[in-house]
């Protein structure tokens, strides 16, 4: 009898490939499925950063979900588990083909809320039954090999899980139409069925009664479960501030959204693994990563975007895989496996609910990024680089006291020397001497938290908190759900940035009205603006989409009719009314007010409303996608007259976007010319800004009257073998100028 069992065990443990395969599949479509909704809401939703962070806590909560249902299945026998979650698959298969439901953002919703309710009706069952394959079918391992430890089989999800994120951007959206994505995802979902129920005949067979797997290993005591989830919740937290930081200070880099989550992935395959290489590696150089480059990210520095970029990521993995590491040395026995993942979705979970609500409603910068930077420091393993290292440190009690408290003081000391210096905190050598004393003190450090953390606090402090701060103070800054907005005062000028964008600027005094940076009157939308009185007569309707700081409203004159569409209520409280910006106030109080998304709203509005409209809508580098498909400029042909003017602004530092403008024109009918506009000398003085702008008509009459032989503007043709974006199909990949270094001039 015994013999036969061990046969059979062994005959299933030669099956273990089909449990890898099962659980890769699973989680390869759990993540295809991210990045997919999202990009089908964007019709809806526009590109905000914020809009991936909310998408991401609907999927953290559903994986909780997914999680807690594994474990509650733990109590139910080991066939009867498998019955269940068949049916759940198929209950959840009325859900397919996946796809957003017919709900529409209402005009004064809150974004935070509706949103994650969007995606969690559209995709929620789905995503739930999915979710719940990697602990469950580790579980089933186990039990089908006699107890194997089943904890390398997560590897196979999370590398599945990397794959089906990375395989989206570069892969599947190039490639296919969203409709055929959702058939594909369908086809997925069908297989991971049939591989689930492959797994199911792979179970042993026990009495009704008898639980799955018995408790046998001591239940874990509530200090550890805590322990399990805070080890979840700062690199979860990490990964969305990051992805936030990065996108908002950084640089608005397009697919840069997708990384932090893949690196969040696969830092669980190189962390759950045996061995102490990897461990005793981290507890060496974590400390100093997160030290040195904590501390340079903070600070921001513009001119080094794609380097920061590229340390925050591996800032993110470094930190994750090190507390992911400590996380599975701290594992239960297999018996107890599911309880172990539930807590740390758990860890996940408010990880994401602090980055992706908490922190954006309480904080008007990103200032959970430090705070998690300064988290991770205090849970990472670390110890002394080098044993001569150690013997600083040597002694106990107060002795050893006395040295943190000189440690301390000496960060203190360096921290007011960097902040002293009258060149200010932005600049001057007393701040980078201050800096590369404090790191020094903080590598002295490693491997003696204490104050090593103080030297951690110091630098954070002294590379960019202090300047955060400040502007905070100072009530310069506002942050919403669409982003971070900083009004920057100059003696002769004020400045409003979105992100790492300029989004405007008004000079003081008696040239308070004068546009400046993108719209001087040099600029396409310049000529336009001075073109309308005589293309439409002294009673133009004039729309803008994009408030900013209201330059173009110094362009209005008496009797024309004006309006700005607006998505975030935070910009209009910036550049109307008493807001800190009097272009609108001065140039063209009776202007109308529309908010939400422009798309939908000039979809909403009378046909041929509208005589001239401009389109200026990016957050930071961000594509609004939806605000670039051809269905999007059927709206604009909607509400313009026929004779209507459209104004699209391409300026972009990482996508050529002339060709997804001449694409769009071409399959609407629309009549082209670019105007790419060089300030002169004098213009310079007035803050003009290189700027690219597109005018698009139907009526080549009205074109002709706008470019009247200037030859600064030049016919814009399709590029040959483009795609034009819709909403079925769009990618940034044939458009991304890394990529295609033939764009570099487009």
């Amino acid at each position: 009898m015994a013999d036969g069992v061990e046969q059979a065990t062994g005959q299933r443990t030669r099956f273990r490939w089909l449990f890898v395969l099962a659980i890769l599949t699973g989680s390869f479509l759990l993540f295809l499925v991210q990045p997919m909704v999202a990009r089908m809401a964007l019709p809806r939703l526009g590109g905000a950063p914020a809009v991936w962070n909310s998408a991401m806590l609907v999927y953290q909560a559903l994986l909780l979900g997914g999680y807690a249902y594994a474990h509650w299945l733990g109590r139910v026998p080991v066939r009867a588990q498998a019955g269940i979650h068949l049916a759940v698959l198929a209950v959840a298969a009325i859900w397919l083909p996946i796809g957003l439901t017919a709900m529409e953002l209402p005009a004064d919703a809150e974004p935070a809320l509706w949103v994650p309710w969007l995606f969690g009706a559209s995709i929620g069952p789905l995503f739930f039954a999915i979710s719940a394959q990697a602990p469950l079918l580790q579980r089933w391992y186990s039990v089908a090999s006699g107890g194997r430890d089943p904890y390398a089989l997560y590897a196979a999800s999370n590398i599945g899980s990397f794959g089906g994120l990375i395989a989206y951007p570069l892969i599947v959206e190039p490639a296919l139409a969203l409709r055929a994505q959702s058939w594909l995802w369908t086809i997925g979902y069908g297989l991971v069925f049939v591989l689930v129920a492959a797994c199911a005949t792979l179970l042993p067979r026990k009495a009704p009664e008898e639980p799955h797997v018995a408790h046998h290993s001591p239940a874990p005591d509530a200090r550890r479960v805590l322990h399990w989830i805070v080890l979840a919740f700062v690199p979860s937290g990490l990964m969305l501030a990051t992805t936030t930081f990065l996108t908002t200070d950084i640089v608005a880099m397009p697919m840069l959204w997708v990384l932090p989550l893949g690196l969040y992935l696969l830092s669980f395959s190189v962390a759950f693994r045996e061995g102490e290489t990897i461990p005793a590696l981290l507890a060496k150089f974590t400390p100093i990563i997160v030290l040195l480059f904590g501390a340079t990210l903070i600070a921001g520095h513009q001119k080094l975007a794609y380097f920061n970029a590229l340390i925050g990521l591996v800032l993110l993995f470094v930190v994750a895989v090190s507390l992911h590491s400590c996380m599975y040395r701290l594992r239960p026995a297999p018996d107890r496996l599911t309880g172990f993942y539930l807590a740390m979705s758990v860890g996940g979970a408010l990880g994401g609910v602090f980055s992706g609500l908490i922190a954006p409603v309480l904080c008007d910068w990103t200032y959970e990024y430090p705070l998690l930077i300064l988290a991770a420091g205090a849970l990472a393993p670390q110890t002394f680089l080098f044993p001569a290292l150690a013997r600083l440190w040597q002694g106990e009690g107060q002795i050893l006291r006395i040295k943190i408290l000189l440690a301390t003081l000496l960060v203190a000391i360096f921290v007011w020397l960097g902040l002293a210096n009258p060149g200010g905190v932005l600049g001057g050598m007393h701040e980078q001497i201050a800096f590369l004393a404090v790191a020094a003190i903080g590598l002295l450090a490693t491997g003696l938290r204490v104050p090593w953390l103080v030297a951690l606090a110091g630098a954070l402090f002294l590379f960019g908190g202090y300047r955060a701060i400040d502007i905070s103070l100072s009530g310069d800054r506002t942050r919403s759900y669409f982003g971070v907005y900083t009004v920057s005062d100059l003696p002769d000028e004020r400045r409003l940035a979105h992100g790492t964008t300029l989004h405007g600027i008004q000079l003081k005094g008696a040239r308070a009205r004068i546009p400046t940076t993108y719209y001087v009157p040099g600029s396409g939308v310049g000529r336009a603006m001075l073109a309308a009185p005589a293309l439409y007569g002294p009673a133009a309707r004039i729309a803008v989409v994009g408030l900013g700081t209201g330059t173009l409203a110094c362009y209005a004159r008496p009797g024309q009719q004006w309006r700005f569409y607006e998505i975030d209520p935070a910009v209009i409280g910036l550049s109307s009314g008493a807001g800190k910006f009097s272009f609108v106030r001065q140039c063209a109080p009776q202007a109308a007010m529309v908010v939400g998304d422009a798309r939908l709203r000039l979809a909403e509005a009378p046909p041929a409303s509208i005589d001239l409209l401009a389109l200026d809508a990016f957050s930071s580098d961000a594509v609004p996608m939806h605000l670039m498909t051809t269905e999007a400029f059927d709206s604009y042909a909607h509400a313009l007259a026929p004779n209507g003017l459209l104004l699209v602004h391409i300026s972009n530092r990482f996508l050529a976007l002339s060709p997804v403008v001449a694409g769009a024109a071409a399959q609407g009918g629309w009549h082209a010319a670019r105007r790419v506009y060089q300030p002169n000398a004098s213009e310079l003085l007035d803050e003009a800004a290189v700027s690219d702008w597109i005018a698009l008509s139907r009526d080549p009459a009205t074109l002709a009257r706008l470019t009247d032989g200037d030859p600064r503007w030049e016919t814009l043709r399709p590029r040959p073998g483009f795609v034009p974006w819709t909403d079925d199909y769009a990618s940034v990949v044939p458009v991304m100028r890394a990529f295609h270094p033939s764009l570099a001039d487009e």
